[in-house]
């Protein structure tokens, strides 16, 4: 810290009882000659003499003339800028007392010279001169003196910023923090990211080659101890230095101050008190509006998007404008993807039933699907999109989305239209895999148990049972929260992709597998799901590629002009390989709940040609339990000849 003295005299000021004079009211000067006047300055008096003041100060001169007209020996300094402390510097200076002035106290004794009238017009080498000297040559040059002398302008305005002692204060900051790292020149600086705090390196006597590397962002700590307005003024400076300042180190400085002064009650995403609510505010609003305009591929505003989502959830718990928040969801679009679930759990502000704000969200989510330009995908056919998309944002976004409805799934009071809003908000294309959807889906049917069927069955027609793994299979097909309709299509196409090992079973799963395979269930899920299974299990194969021909002809597997007999072999046969591989792999895995086995055994019961003299029983969908078969079953074998050409048609290959 710099500082200068000034005088010679040795220190006569006295104050009652010979105590500390800044402590007392009642001040005076240790002298043989007796005090002839009498200054008062706020709550304090000072017992003086005439002469020394009148020589240094015009605005004394004045007053004690008029004082003295008058007959009186007392004058009294209104309004002056420092009150006593400052008012005691100038009575030294004027008495030529030593006086050691200091970034402290510099300020409040310039505005006080100045009131005062100590300037070269009444003197030469006035202590305004002295002052100026001191702030051009140590303060303005210093960087810590600077910030201290810029924090004490505060109690000193309008005399700080009349005599641009604030800007001064400021440009001098801005220079130093926005100058190359390598051209430091002011007294002290250590590298914050490389040492601790107390480890102090003069850089004036340290070699390039001792000298640790001063890193860009070595400022930002600095200046967060500068209240609101102060900081803001700081920092336009320094951004309007052009392009000398990286926009991430205007990001880090703003994530810097808004850790050292937001709530920590807020911070932590908890309700606060009013003022803290006022206080947090007002920085909420000066950091939004310090944000970069611009930044690097991997931080568009230079800001994290963990960093303005934060920002975010406070505006949302202090009650920030709309304007605010609207400034906030554009930047944070921008990086969406890289948010993490924790992120997004924004809570929801009162009268919101639900703990977090889930609109908020899906209003994050289809600004950014706008911007990708896939927002011309309709929510009710977003699962009929074909293909997978390559861009790993979306499908980083995606991945997220479904983590965050898993977490907000276990809210009880969150309602279906926002589940189902958000769920459809992503393309088809993005999710790869819906094992995370079905988790999602598992766990808010387990938190909703009063669900009606046709919510359940709302919920679980988000998820393609086509892109469960196996594992997500196995524990859907056990699941007794789903609907029997979503039970059913797990199971077959389990079965679909255990039988993809045999070259008959493969032929098959590519004819069901065309992206449209869907049980259907009646409303009531009654006994005409097996029909439909059993039409599911022979449909309608769609036009087969050139590599499926050879494969086909490879494989000498030539349907056309084939009796009905040779398709339902080689069909019975596709199953029965089927069944067995998926007996084999659920044995070692493990044994289905006894409604899935249920269902499992009737969809084969219903698939499997009838030999001769069998007859098709019916069984009902909850006991299992056969029923008479019908007097008009007759054997497969007799309507052999009605159906052939049908079936042949069906499955003719051309």
């Amino acid at each position: 810290m710099k500082f200068m003295k000034l005088g010679s005299k040795p220190d006569a000021f006295q104050a009652d009882g010979g105590g500390d004079s800044r402590s007392s009211s009642r001040r005076y000067v240790l002298s043989d000659l007796p005090s002839d006047i009498v200054v008062h300055v706020d709550d304090a008096r000072f017992y003086l003499h005439k002469f020394p003041l009148l020589s240094k100060s015009s605005l004394l001169q004045r007053l004690i003339v008029e004082a003295s007209q008058g007959g009186a020996d007392e004058v009294r300094v209104g309004g002056l800028p420092g009150g006593a402390r400052a008012f005691e510097i100038c009575a030294k200076f004027c008495y030529g007392m030593v006086v050691t002035l200091n970034p402290y106290n510099v300020v409040a004794a310039r505005c006080a010279a100045e009131h005062l009238g100590m300037t070269e017009d009444v003197d030469k080498g006035s202590l305004v001169f002295k002052i100026e000297v001191f702030l051009n040559s140590g303060v303005f040059r210093s960087w810590k003196d600077s910030i201290i002398a810029l924090q004490s302008t505060v109690a000193l305005l309008p005399w700080s910023e009349d005599l641009r002692l604030v800007a001064r204060c400021v440009d001098s900051i801005a220079a130093k923090a926005t100058a190359s790292p390598g051209s430091l020149v002011w007294s002290y600086t250590y590298n914050r990211k490389a040492a601790s705090s107390d480890e102090i390196v003069e850089a004036r006597r340290c070699s390039s080659s001792s000298s640790p590397a001063v890193p860009r962002d070595w400022w930002v700590e600095d200046l967060c101890e500068l209240d609101v307005e102060l900081y803001k003024r700081v920092m336009v400076a320094i951004k309007s230095r052009g392009d000398r300042m990286p926009s991430d180190v205007v990001g880090e400085a703003l994530r810097a101050y808004a850790a050292r002064w937001l709530p920590e009650s807020c911070r932590r995403g908890e309700p606060a008190d009013d003022n803290d609510d006022a206080c947090a505010l007002e920085v909420l609003e000066t950091i939004v509006w310090l944000l970069p305009s611009d930044g690097d591929g991997s931080s568009p505003c230079g800001c994290s998007c963990q960093f303005l989502l934060n920002l975010l959830k406070l505006a949302v718990l202090v009650g920030a404008g709309e304007l605010l928040r609207e400034e906030l969801m554009d930047r944070i679009v921008l990086q969406l993807h890289d948010a993490s679930v924790s992120d997004l759990l924004i809570p929801a502000k009162p009268p919101a039933q639900t703990t977090y704000d889930v609109e908020l969200v899906e209003a994050l989510v289809g600004r950014y699907i706008r911007r990708a330009g896939l927002d011309d995908i309709d929510g009710e056919d977003v699962f009929e999109t074909n293909g997978e998309t390559d861009d790993p944002s979306l499908l980083a976004l995606c991945k997220l989305v479904d983590g965050y409805l898993a977490e907000v799934a276990a809210d009880p009071n969150l309602p279906v239209s926002s589940f189902v809003g958000l769920a459809t908000s992503m393309p088809e294309s993005a999710r790869p895999s819906h094992d995370a959807l079905y988790t999602a889906i598992d766990v808010f049917l387990k938190m909703h148990p009063n669900l009606s069927k046709v919510e359940k069955r709302r919920i679980s027609s988000l998820m393609d049972v086509k892109k469960l793994s196996k594992e997500a299979s196995i524990h859907a097909a056990q699941n007794d929260r789903l609907p029997l309709r979503v039970v059913v299509q797990v199971l077959f196409f389990e079965q679909m992709r255990a039988a993809a090992g045999s070259a008959s079973a493969s032929l098959l799963l590519a004819a069901a597998g065309d992206g449209k395979a869907h049980l259907e269930l009646d409303d009531d899920d009654g006994d005409c799901w097996k029909n439909r299974a059993l039409a599911l299990a022979l449909p309608e194969p769609p036009t087969p590629s050139a590599a499926l021909r050879k494969q086909i002809g490879s494989m000498s597997l030539k349907l056309v002009g084939e009796d009905r007999r040779r398709a339902e072999d080689a069909v019975s046969d596709g199953r029965r390989l089927a069944r067995s591989a998926s007996i084999a792999n659920q044995s070692s895995r493990m044994s289905l709940s006894s409604r899935s086995r249920r269902i499992f055994d009737r969809l084969w019961v219903v698939g499997k040609p009838p030999g001769p003299g069998e007859v098709v029983s019916k069984s009902s969908d909850t006991s299992g339990s056969s029923q008479s078969p019908r007097s008009s079953a007759k054997p497969l074998g007799s309507n052999k000849s009605s159906g052939s050409s049908s079936r042949n048609r069906r499955y003719s290959v051309s």
